[in-house]
């Protein structure tokens, strides 16, 4: 696992694209926050549960990095990006496409080596299309 939030934040879209579990990437805590496009999860519990199904549910992920920007300070880190992003609702059989726009904070973490070094803390997703 890298030691930049940077290179945390691309592992992330990677494991997105290949259907990897997202929730070890997500911050353990009760204060851990993740807006959707059309969703807000609170807690980690919550959070975790809605990536499952959506890994579930969901196929054919294309992630495309647009424009990232992250800054690390003092163990904790913020991120930007302009996302295009596309999957399949295996359930409907939909292909769904959005150009949105991703923002957050990290947390710098040194207690558990099998995690990443940085997990997010909120993450917020967000477009400008109408749903």
């Amino acid at each position: 696992m890298s030691d930049r939030a940077e290179s945390v934040v691309h592992d992330y879209y990677d494991a997105l694209r290949e259907g990897d579990p997202l929730a070890p990437y997500f911050l353990e805590d009760e204060s851990t926050v993740k807006f959707g496009i059309s969703e807000a999860l609170f807690g980690f519990e919550e959070v975790s549960n809605a990536l499952q199904t959506q890994t579930e549910t969901t196929a054919e992920w294309a992630v495309e990095s647009g424009h990232l920007v992250v800054t690390e300070r003092d163990g904790v880190a913020t991120f930007a990006d302009s996302v295009t992003m596309a999957w399949t609702d295996t359930e409907s059989g939909d292909r769904n496409r959005f150009e949105t726009r991703w923002s957050g904070t990290l947390v710098r973490r040194t207690d558990d080596e099998r995690a990443p070094a940085w997990q997010f803390a909120v993450m917020h997703v967000s477009t400008a299309d109408e749903l």
